[in-house]
């Protein structure tokens, strides 16, 4: 099995890096949630406090508008080992800025397939995508926001249309390994794997026995958070990681899938639920972005990651991290 997160209980390390994951605060989020028999979390991203928890799972809903994100997790628990094939690459830059074009004009096919067949996922894009956001710097990974796009078969700058999708053209991570290997937990002596197994193969078949259950959503994030998926099953855990609002300070153009209201869309429904004795919330947000009276707030630094990126405001924005805790969450808890 993979070397589990030292601190983290039976949790597994996320797959690839997010920006604005939240593997630093899960032990935190468990503490306060407890062995909940329901679990829900609408914003999903890499799963690492999902794949934090220190207890057994037991009814678990998870959910991102991402359709990258929903097939990746989608091929993860149907074909650990064809995924690994698709994905464990070496770093090379021209065919980073190939593959990005080529994702990023099958995202709206993709997730149309996805919400209309419920077993379809593409090996090969979830492959692609997953090496690609490992050797990626910084956020933007497949938001077709950037000026280079492919014509005939070449790379061009685009015209000054808004309407036509491009990329950034950027080199790959150069320090620490490459691709998705950067990623790896210790899965061996030597870094390799167990009974001859790549480390990418084995990772992914823990990843895959640990999330064959989880129920994997792809749509807006209200889909999950009535009361069918949530407290009609008990006692519910909520993990809610919207992306931060712009009025809040943090850098425009960091989510591939951006709703510039969705934060504050969900303050507002943390305000109307979170008397709920059945819901042990949790909202994760910059320090003044939340108006939540009754609720505990805990201040928190993000380590490494796109916050340790530039001089600008990633390195002064992980100082504001903050989790609010909804009055049902259980005291104590501290971060590790």
């Amino acid at each position: 099995m993979a070397k589990l997160r030292e601190g983290m209980g039976t949790g597994l390390q996320a797959p690839f890096p997010w920006f604005g994951g939240k593997s630093r605060v899960a032990p935190l989020v468990w503490a306060k949630f407890g062995n909940v028999p329901n679990y829900v979390e609408p914003f999903l991203g890499s799963g690492a406090v999902l794949l934090g928890r220190p207890s057994q799972p037991h009814i678990e809903t998870v959910n991102d508008r991402d359709g990258f994100i929903a097939n990746f997790f989608r091929a993860l628990a149907a074909d650990p080992e064809g995924l690994a094939r698709e994905c464990d690459l070496p770093v090379n830059e021209a065919d980073l800025t190939a593959r990005h074009l080529w994702l990023v004009g099958r995202r709206e096919d993709l997730t149309a397939h996805l919400m209309g067949d419920p077993e379809f996922y593409d090996l090969r894009v979830a492959g692609w995508w997953v090496w690609g956001i490992c050797s990626w710097i910084g956020g933007g990974w497949c938001s077709g926001k950037g000026p280079w796009t492919a014509v005939d078969g070449r790379l061009v700058l685009r015209s000054d249309d808004s309407s036509v999708l491009g990329v950034k053209r950027q080199r790959p991570h150069l320090t620490r390994g490459c691709g998705v290997n950067r990623q790896l937990p210790r899965l061996g002596d030597a870094g390799c794997g167990v009974n001859g197994q790549t480390p990418v193969l084995d990772w992914f078949r823990a990843l895959a026995a640990r999330l064959r259950r989880v129920r994997v959503c792809c749509g807006d994030w209200q889909r999950v958070c009535g009361y069918s998926p949530t407290t009609k099953l008990g006692l519910t855990g909520l993990f809610l990681d919207p992306p931060y609002s712009t009025e809040a300070g943090r850098s425009d153009g960091i989510y591939a899938c951006e709703d510039l209201s969705v934060a504050q869309s969900v303050g507002a429904w943390c305000r109307e639920r979170g008397a709920d004795p059945l819901l042990r919330i949790a909202l994760c947000g910059y320090e003044g972005e939340h108006d939540l009276p009754g609720w505990e707030c805990i201040p928190w630094q993000a380590a490494g990651g796109y916050s340790s990126l530039g001089d600008g405001a990633g390195r002064e924005n992980k100082y504001r991290e903050r989790i609010w805790f909804s009055p049902a969450c259980l005291r104590g808890g501290r971060l590790l």
